[in-house]
């Protein structure tokens, strides 16, 4: 007498039906990495449709974990953490970079490496501190030198952009405040006396009045170029 078929083969077909069906997605969910995109905005905008920036099963966010997805791809980008609908910009008003500082040029200027691994020169917003180039000016080197203190290289530090400037200066540094743990640096190189507040173009940055306090108090306590340029 032949054996009877297993009374399970119907849930086991079932099984096999939809293994069938979730093999091709899970195959899917792999398969995507930057190469995939032309820009950075293609890939910012699958990111956040895919769980970012809480989750990023394809990867795309790399090892800094910042929720921008493929920042090496060429823009149109979008540094936004929710999905872009029409009618909204696809510019943030402030950007954060995380980056390392390569080296300090002199007292408002650093070179960083971004955690794109790109490398960037930083002009801090909003301070403007004596020459060390084209002719040194009094005060020039202690700044450069108050700034390699604050930022010895390999330091970790956060890059933040004011929504009132522009992001990139006509010799295409990037404009941004430079922020050590929670300590912002151009603010601290006004209060020790080695930059004065820069508004350029009549445009007043967001931490003007923060900066004009600071200038005002190291000037009277006679800091910096304050003592060393009467």
């Amino acid at each position: 007498m032949p054996a009877r078929p297993l009374a399970l083969t119907p849930v086991l077909a079932l099984l096999v039906g939809l293994l069938a069906v979730l093999a091709p997605s899970a195959a899917h969910a792999a398969d995507k990495d930057c190469s995939d995109f032309d820009t950075q905005k293609d890939a910012q905008v699958f990111f956040l449709a895919n769980g970012g920036p809480d989750s990023d099963p394809h990867q795309l966010d790399g090892s800094d974990n910042d929720g921008l997805a493929c920042e090496s791809l060429p823009c149109p980008c979008y540094y936004g953490t929710d999905s872009p609908t029409s009618g909204t910009s696809t510019e943030p008003k402030v950007l954060r970079q995380k980056a390392r500082v390569v080296s300090v040029v002199d007292g408002d200027t650093v070179k960083v490496r971004l955690a794109n691994g790109k490398r960037r020169t930083v002009r801090l917003i909003g301070i403007d501190t004596p020459e060390v180039y084209g002719g040194v000016e009094c005060g020039g080197k202690k700044a450069s030198a108050s700034a390699k203190r604050m930022l010895p290289r390999g330091t970790r530090v956060t890059l933040v952009s004011d929504s009132s400037q522009d992001r990139v200066d006509r010799y295409g540094r990037l404009l941004r405040y430079v922020i050590k743990g929670d300590r912002d640096i151009n603010k601290a190189q006004v209060r020790r006396g080695w930059a004065t507040v820069y508004v350029y173009d009549d445009t007043p940055f967001a931490r003007v009045t923060g900066y004009r306090t600071a200038q005002r108090r190291a000037k009277a306590d006679l800091l910096g170029i304050w003592r060393l340029c009467r």
